[in-house]
């Protein structure tokens, strides 16, 4: 132990000192780093910006919550409105809700909680995961808190903060209960995805029949299929060239729905402003009992699309997402909640379509034109966040592997996910065809929203106690009031389980067995390879030849380990007769992180003696990083490790053969390791043409050549670089061959049963049909070698 240690210490010193090295040769790279660091902080914008944005979130952010009074007041009194009071109560419970839950808890509270600016479950949970280790795959490392975008506390060791941090990471129940609750939200948001536009469509296209035409509700319905088919299949394009409309048409629905309001108040009935006391709610719980209290799932409704709110938070500031709720969503709203409410006070007989009942004559088929354009767009918003919800699902290993498309060269967000678009446009036709009516879609989507408050409610609990450290007071106050407020919601839309509440439970439970299974197969695989990883005393029993022929070519072996050497590559050289002259063992690792940095992507060590040819490349990404077919992974790998192996060589204490001590420790895989996050883009294309001929190591481009910084070097280790840099780029030109592990599960037979439908049924089930690893890493079909084992677990 105490050689493993002084190993260790070595290593780090090692390290220290190259990182001093660096920085005294170059200056300049500290400088881009610096400016690297402060690219991804919070960005200030102008007054002007501000505004510009503000507008522009009308369109992303607030479609869903702004269609909301095409169906609240239908489905608030789907059996018709019995005594007028009611209306004033039902309007001072939307009122109240509005203001506690959109606009103090998610615009000013939640939305602060943002990951780098994105929002959603999957958001605050890489969130929390960066600041306690309650992941349930244990890959961190040290080395991935020193990225630029990684931001993690520290604790006073007494602090209330730091006894939640141990007592959550003490036990593996408890992690697993915050992944359950996560993944819960998340399925619960994908229902929401499949409700939403259903909803949506089916009450705008409603004014067809509302008293102006002798149209039959089956046309409406039709029309509404015919306009998501058509939804649905546009998602293949994207958004890019016709998104800058969202904006104008969102706000000019604003405009028209508060217009309308005040025309309303002030024609029908304005002591509807009463509303604005609280003691109407009391007098309305006082005078309708269990209906009234029942009637919550409809009211309820007045506050969906809140949580696409803040799912949808990505390209937009805080305070513009709060300016332009304050100052259009919010004042809009009430306006036309109570303009509705006015006339029916005069019109309690036309609940059911109120808001098109409403509007002048006049201006009806241009106000219907926009409802249902606002519809569409508010429809898009949250097909755009259940796509960005699966995106960062399947990053964290909490979804099975599908084909993400990038559809805008400008915006990174915007993505098409093919298979998971067709499956939401079928459940949603069945769900529009189905029911054919607001109100039990109505109920379902109301069972949706509440479930996803109440994850996000308990997650930012822990949220104010890890990240922001608030006093428990504080933490106690908000935890109170949003149970208090959404425990009263939850127990109204349960008891309407049965009249389609049942729905988003159902696809909720179908989502979320297949993303669980999949994480705990995904769990199990990482157990087992790190359970199976080879010492590095075996490896370096073999001798540099590793007991094979070297054969000239790179082998890039894929795995999961960010250390240690894999399984497969034991399961393969006692397999096969010979190996490639050189080995590149590569990590392809998801972060809790929104997004890394290019220069800050890879991370390149060398496993034993110099001679050995071995080498480590950890690609780190963030749940946000896509992989996509031009990023050329396999020409910027290389480029690091040819950066690597120059740098290796400023450092007198590089790994050498002698030092057997240190790497006979099985733990101690790596004599060097370089971070390459100090590095500027233009190191990925670098150049040899000065390698025999300049005593000093340059970058093509690089800074250093500009301040004409000489770095003195011995020319024997300089001669080795040299050597090491043409056998490296003649085994690049005579070919690369790619490496895959094709582990095979199966439950043991005295497993529970459990696990057996979970890992040899449905875990099976879904790895073959979801995408190959060789086509999620773009690897062409000539290079790619599959090497096949199986496990009991």
């Amino acid at each position: 132990m105490a050689s493993g240690r002084k190993a260790v210490e070595d290593t780090d010193d090692r390290d220290s000192s190259i990182w001093v090295l660096d920085q005294q040769l170059d200056q300049p790279m500290e400088e881009e780093a610096r400016r690297i660091r402060n690219a991804y902080q919070e960005k200030e914008h102008s007054v002007f910006k501000i505004l510009q944005l503000a507008f522009q979130s009308l369109g992303i952010v607030y479609g869903d919550l702004g269609t909301s009074p095409l169906y609240v007041f239908y489905n608030t009194f789907p059996d018709g409105v019995e005594n007028t009071e009611d209306l004033i109560g039902a309007l001072s419970l939307i009122i109240y809700s509005l203001t506690l839950i959109p606009l103090i808890k998610y615009v000013f509270i939640v939305c602060k909680a943002n990951d780098d600016g994105q929002g959603g479950t999957f958001a605050l949970y890489s969130l929390l995961c960066r600041h306690a280790k309650i992941g349930t795959i244990p890959n961190h490392d040290h080395s991935d808190e020193k990225l630029t975008t990684y931001s993690c506390s520290k604790y006073r060791e007494q602090s209330f903060a730091a006894k939640t941090k141990r007592w959550l990471e003490g036990n593996r129940v408890k992690k697993h209960a915050i992944l359950v609750l996560v993944l819960v939200g998340s399925c619960m948001v994908i229902g929401d995805g499949i409700l939403t536009p259903a909803i949506s469509v089916l009450s705008a296209v409603g004014g067809i029949n509302v008293g102006r035409t002798k149209i039959s509700n089956d046309v409406a319905v039709l029309v509404a299929i015919v306009i998501l088919i058509f939804l649905f299949t546009m998602q293949r394009y994207g958004t890019d060239k016709v998104g800058w409309l969202f904006a104008p048409v969102v706000f000019l629905w604003f405009i028209l729905i508060g217009g309308i309001g005040i025309y309303n108040i002030c024609k029908y009935d304005n002591s509807v402003l009463r509303a604005f006391s609280p003691v109407y709610i009391y007098r309305y719980f006082k005078r309708g009992g269990k209906v009234g209290w029942i009637s919550l799932g409809g009211i309820m409704l007045s506050i969906t699309g809140t949580e696409a709110l803040f799912a949808d938070l990505s390209h937009f500031p805080v305070s513009s997402i709060q300016i332009a709720f304050t100052v259009v969503v919010f004042p809009c709203l009430l306006l036309a909640y109570s303009g509705q409410a006015a006339y029916l006070m005069k019109n309690p007989n036309y609940v059911a379509g109120a808001f098109y009942h409403s509007i002048p004559d006049s201006i009806y088929w241009p106000v219907f034109f926009v409802a249902t354009t606002a519809a569409i767009v508010a429809s898009q918003a949250t097909i755009s966040a259940t796509f960005s919800l699966i995106k960062q699902a399947l990053a964290l290993g909490c979804f099975p592997r599908v084909k993400v498309v990038h559809t805008s060269k400008t915006f990174r967000n915007q993505i098409y996910i093919p298979d998971i678009n067709w499956i939401l446009m079928v459940l949603c036709i069945a769900v529009t065809a189905g029911f054919k009516n607001q109100s039990q879609i109505g109920n379902a989507s109301g069972t949706a929203v509440i479930i996803v408050m109440l994850v996000t409610t308990c997650l930012m609990t822990l949220i104010m106690i890890l990240v922001w450290h608030s006093h428990w007071a504080l933490v106690l106050l908000f935890t109170w009031l949003s149970l208090l407020v959404e425990g009263f919601y939850l127990s109204s839309v349960i008891q309407k389980v049965y009249q389609g509440g049942w729905v988003p439970l159902v696809i909720a439970t179908a989502f979320f067995i297949i993303m669980y299974t999949w994480h705990y197969g995904t769990a199990k695989r990482y157990e087992i390879e790190m359970h199976t990883k080879v010492s590095m005393a075996w490896i370096l029993s073999l001798g540099p030849s590793l007991g094979l022929v070297r054969v000239p070519g790179i082998g890039l072996v894929y795995t999961e380990l960010a250390s240690g050497v894999p399984h497969i590559f034991s399961h393969f050289i006692t397999n096969l007769p010979a190996i490639h002259s050189v080995v590149v063992f590569v990590c392809l690792k998801c972060l809790p992180v929104c997004t890394i940095p290019e220069e800050e992507r890879f991370l390149v060590k060398r496993i034993g003696p110099k001679n050995f040819r071995m080498f480590r490349c950890v690609a780190r990404y963030g749940y946000k990083d896509l992989h996509k077919k031009d990023d050329d992974f396999e020409k910027k790998l290389f480029d690091s490790l040819f950066l690597f192996v120059r740098l290796e060589s400023l450092m007198d204490g590089g790994s050498s053969d002698s030092d057997v001590s240190s790497l006979l420790d099985p733990q101690n895989e790596t004599v060097t390791e370089f971070p390459l996050n100090t590095l500027n883009s233009t190191c990925s294309s670098m150049e040899f043409t000065n390698l025999r001929t300049a005593d000093s190591i340059q970058l093509a481009n690089s800074p250093l050549n500009q301040n004409q910084i000489m770095v003195p070097s011995n020319q024997a280790n300089h001669q080795t670089e040299i050597d090491e840099l043409e056998f490296l780029v003649s085994c690049k030109n005579v070919g690369v061959v790619h490496i895959l592990g094709n582990t095979v599960m199966t439950a043991r037979r005295d497993s529970s049963l459990f696990k057996k439908i979970a890992i040899d049924y449905v875990y099976a089930f879904l790895r073959k049909i979801c995408r190959e690893n060789s086509a999620m890493f773009n690897i062409p079909h000539e290079s790619l070698l599959n090497v096949g084992q199986t496990f009991y677990v």
